[in-house]
């Protein structure tokens, strides 16, 4: 297997019109690849500078999860350190988590910062929606979001060998007309659903509002942490 490290866009894709198949951190590919056979180039994006940025309102697909500090909002940085392993977060990328993974532990964090998704494709580098760089799983350099003025995250805890641990992510933004709004995400097992209210409203108004989004069915202990969430952002 040939390991191409491309070091700008062009090269990289040049990389993917080749065949090269994205490698991100190796963590969820090479088992598969040790039973199913390796391809013949993998794609790797660690001397990419599009795919390392790291950042107030920036996070690149190379950067690996323990190098995400306070440089990030709060709720993206909880839910790095919660991935795995010491060993896992040390190879484990950004792009292979929200992308490659099953389990996309970022993907509650960068849902309620709103966060849009820079991929490249055959036409080159577009903006798009996270949710639709989920569904297709186009290369992603990165994702971009607006800072929020506060956010908060929890993860259960959860048995080994076990369905997934329940996540909340809640994060407060300042819209362009004064007005704030509440973003709550919930995985529930291998689910993702988010839902927004204004937050002008209280957290107790806010809550109702959510209960008629799409969180409308996450589990009890899901809404005990969102009321808890959502009281304590609102107060600030």
């Amino acid at each position: 297997m040939l390991l191409r490290q491309p070091s700008s866009v062009s090269e990289a894709q040049e990389c993917l019109a080749e065949g090269a198949v994205p490698i991100g951190g190796a963590t969820l590919v090479w088992a598969e690849w040790q039973r199913d056979g390796f391809p013949a180039q993998a794609l790797s994006l660690r001397s990419l500078p599009e795919a390392n940025v790291l950042g107030r309102e920036t996070l690149g697909a190379a950067v690996v999860l323990n190098r995400i500090d306070d440089r990030v909002p709060d709720v993206i940085r909880l839910a790095a350190a919660s991935v795995g392993t010491g060993a896992v977060r040390r190879t484990a990328t950004v792009g292979g988590n929200l992308v490659g993974s099953t389990l996309r532990c970022l993907l509650p964090a960068a849902l309620v910062l709103d966060a849009r998704a820079s991929v490249l494709g055959p036409e080159g580098v577009q903006e798009i929606d996270l949710a639709e760089a989920i569904a297709k799983r186009p290369l992603l350099l990165s994702i971009r979001w607006r800072e929020p003025v506060a956010t908060a995250y929890r993860k259960l805890p959860a048995e080994a060998g076990g369905a997934p641990p329940l996540v909340v992510a809640t994060a407060l933004h300042a819209d362009a007309d004064g007005q704030h709004r509440l973003r709550v995400a919930v995985r529930d097992g291998y689910d993702v659903v988010s839902g927004s209210a204004k937050g002008n409203t209280g957290g107790e108004d806010a809550v109702r509002t959510l209960r008629r989004t799409a969180l409308s069915d996450v589990p009890s202990a899901a809404w005990e942490i969102i009321g808890e969430q959502a009281t304590e952002l609102l107060r600030r």
